[in-house]
């Protein structure tokens, strides 16, 4: 069968395999659009072609499948009424033999006219013990002891008719017992036959009737077939190779066979094979595929010819704006694009052109928005940075700390070292002022957040906060109604506060307007999107307003930097507004800051609104040294000199100290005491465990 493949189609252009990507890739839209459309079309015709082609293969083979069952009950409606014509002529002939009583001279008078004919051609009478007295044949002659052993075998399974087969002699017979009285077996008189033969005649005679080819075959050989000599070698090579074969080929002709046992339970048995050709089945799909191929064809070209119209009338508005692209690419969000109608394309080209305009508004938002990301990562990376150098440090003074504060206990006030180690003491509070600093800003302090009204909390503030402005500033607050209430640290809160009026002073030389304000807020996604990295949601606002000098954009990417200062040297230390930017985030706040040069700053903080009732504040501080005591207490520290200093400080107090270097250790001393330790001092952050686990 002749399929044109959709690789042939495809190659028609000029197209091979290593090119065609590089290829296609440099064509215009209209010409990929007509290669694609003849590529589809190539395929849906091929691929139809095929599925027509597998249902007509199957509907042919279906055909002859049935043309074969039809052969082969032709052949059996044949035989029997074959069957049938030679049971009344053995009817006939026993009734003869019977008048004659078994005389063999009977044989003889039925081979002569009337009882000659095509129909039966073989006659043969036989005792009743089955010896043959006379046998007469017309078509081919029968050997008397094959007769007889014929005979015996068919008696012997009670067979009426039957096949008998000799090199290449077949008969039809039909058997027919005659008796002296009512048939029974004491008075058996002898056996009559009566045979048809199937020669190469009969046998070309059904192959025509059944247009198909006949073979009579007895065992494994050949006896009588409508095929030339070397058709039956051919064909009993392929039965006898494969028995179930169902399909032969003959000279390149394909044939079904189909198969019909004569004599069943026999050994050797004889059987007839029919074999049905295909040639009309494939001839008839030869005519079919050809047409096909030539609808196919013809579909293509027109459908190319009508694509090739449809997508020249729809590309020219697209190359129009392929030109503002690559305008846009260089740059240019200004070249002129006309956009006619109101269809798809039309729709895209409007589209195209409001992007430009969003293009340009994005380009300055993104711009910003790394300028932010930026700042971000750079803050976080200070954070962790001072907030390790502070940890570390820390410790240092903790240790220099409590060790001065041994000695000054220990000493009079007459003592040579008295001044130097209160001096030491001294410096090492500062120094402690300024690590609590660095760690408000990496958001490493422990904070005891409570639920808080911040407007309470602002007039608390507001008496100290006047006497820290000077009265060349006017001071105000405008405090909002029903803020609702946050969660957070009310120290660190006053402290932001602090930090921020002391910087609006700052800021202000020459005198100002200073504002406090307050107000709840609720933020939606516009307003969230302008002022990174604020979420939506519900807030109370703290903003404090100043008329100062202002910041550049400059200054303003680093006010929160630590020891960033835009003072003189040895003005401030840069770690107040570093603070405050660590208090509010740590507090799950965000602070934003507004300023340009010469018109002030503003500076708004946002705390998350929480639904709780206000928590009592108490003010109340313990004893700066308890009594004392003798209970056990179980220091655990991973800094060694920490950890020495605090158990010395202890077990000056009176108390029983135990010691451990991380949690594991200090679980491994608990289980082991048990109920003897009253009192647990841990530091927070430790490797193993952290100090809260712990507890």
């Amino acid at each position: 069968m002749k399929l044109i493949s959709l690789w042939g189609i495809a190659t028609m252009g000029g197209f091979s395999s290593p090119s065609l990507p590089a290829s296609v890739a440099n064509l215009r839209l209209r010409t990929k659009l007509l290669l694609s459309f003849v590529l589809l079309s190539a395929g849906l015709t091929c691929a139809t072609l095929l599925v027509v082609r597998r249902s007509a293969q199957v509907q042919m083979q279906h055909q002859v499948e049935q043309e074969a069952r039809n052969a082969t009950l032709t052949f059996q409606v044949m035989e029997h009424q074959h069957q049938i014509a030679l049971s009344r002529k053995a009817d006939l002939l026993a009734s003869l033999a019977y008048m004659r009583n078994g005389d063999a001279t009977t044989i003889k008078d039925v081979s002569e006219d009337p009882w000659k004919s095509d129909d039966c051609n073989m006659f043969a009478l036989a005792d009743k013990k089955g010896k043959i007295i006379a046998l007469h044949s017309t078509a081919a002659v029968f050997p008397t002891a094959v007769t007889e052993e014929m005979l015996r075998r068919s008696l012997s399974q009670g067979n009426t008719s039957a096949w008998w087969i000799n090199n290449r002699i077949v008969y039809q017979v039909v058997l027919q017992r005659f008796y002296d009285g009512p048939p029974i077996k004491s008075n058996l008189q002898g056996v009559v036959v009566v045979g048809r033969s199937m020669d190469t005649r009969a046998a070309g005679e059904f192959s025509r009737i059944s247009s198909s080819q006949i073979i009579f075959r007895y065992g494994k050989d050949v006896v009588v077939s409508s095929l030339s000599a070397l058709q039956e070698q051919e064909a009993l090579g392929q039965i006898q190779d494969q028995p179930a074969q169902e399909q032969v080929y003959l000279g390149g002709e394909r044939f079904l066979t189909s198969s019909l046992d004569l004599t069943p339970g026999s050994d050797p048995g004889a059987n007839l094979i029919l074999l049905k050709s295909y040639r009309q089945a494939a001839a008839y799909l030869e005519r079919l595929n050809q047409l096909l191929l030539g609808l196919g064809l013809v579909a293509v070209l027109a459908g190319g010819t009508l694509v090739y119209l449809i997508s020249d009338t729809f590309t020219r508005p697209l190359a129009a704006l392929l030109e503002g692209v690559h305008a846009l690419e260089e740059g240019n969000f200004a070249y002129p694009i006309e956009a006619r109608g109101g269809d798809e394309l039309a729709q895209v080209t409007r589209a195209f052109d409001g992007m430009r305009g969003t293009l340009q508004r994005n380009e300055a938002e993104r711009e910003q928005l790394e300028g932010q990301l930026r700042q971000s990562q750079k803050m976080e990376a200070l954070g962790r940075l001072a907030g390790g150098v502070a940890h570390d440090f820390n410790n240092l003074l903790t240790v220099i700390k409590g060790h001065s504060e041994l000695l000054f206990d220990r000493m009079k006030p007459a003592d040579i070292f008295y001044g130097s180690t209160q001096q030491i003491m001294k410096t090492a509070d500062r120094a402690a002022s300024l690590t609590r600093q660095l760690l408000a800003f990496s958001r490493m302090q422990v904070l005891q957040p409570r639920i808080l009204d911040l407007n309470t909390l602002v007039a608390d503030m507001s008496k100290l906060l006047r006497r820290l402005v000077r009265e060349d500033i006017e001071f105000g607050f405008r405090l909002g109604d029903s803020l609702g209430r946050v969660k957070a640290d009310p120290g660190q809160i006053e402290q932001v506060l602090l930090n921020l009026t002391v910087n609006a002073s700052d800021a202000m030389p020459q005198g100002g307007k200073l504002t406090i304000e307050t107000k709840k807020l609720k933020v939606d996604a516009a307003y969230a999107h302008a002022r990174p990295p604020l979420r939506p949601g519900q807030y109370v606002q703290l903003v404090v307003t100043d008329t100062g000098h202002g910041m550049d954009a400059a200054t303003m990417s680093r006010i929160f930097e630590p020891f960033f200062t835009t003072k003189e040297s040895g003005k401030g230390t840069g770690l107040g507004l570093a603070t405050v930017y660590g208090v509010v985030r740590q507090s799950g706040g965000v602070i934003w800051v507004e300023s340009s040069p010469g018109n002030g700053a503003r500076f708004e903080i946002y705390l998350p609104r929480v639904s709780e009732k206000e928590e009592a504040i108490s003010y109340e501080r313990g004893s700066a040294r308890s009594k004392g005591g003798s209970e056990t207490v179980l220091v655990v520290e991973d800094e060694d000199e920490v950890r020495s200093l605090a158990s010395e400080f202890l077990r000056s107090a009176g108390y029983s100290v135990l010691t451990a270097k991380d949690g594991l250790e200090a679980l491994e001393i608990s289980e082991r005491l048990g109920d003897a330790i009253q009192l647990l001092l841990t530091d927070v952050v430790m490797p193993k465990m952290r100090g809260t686990e712990l507890a």
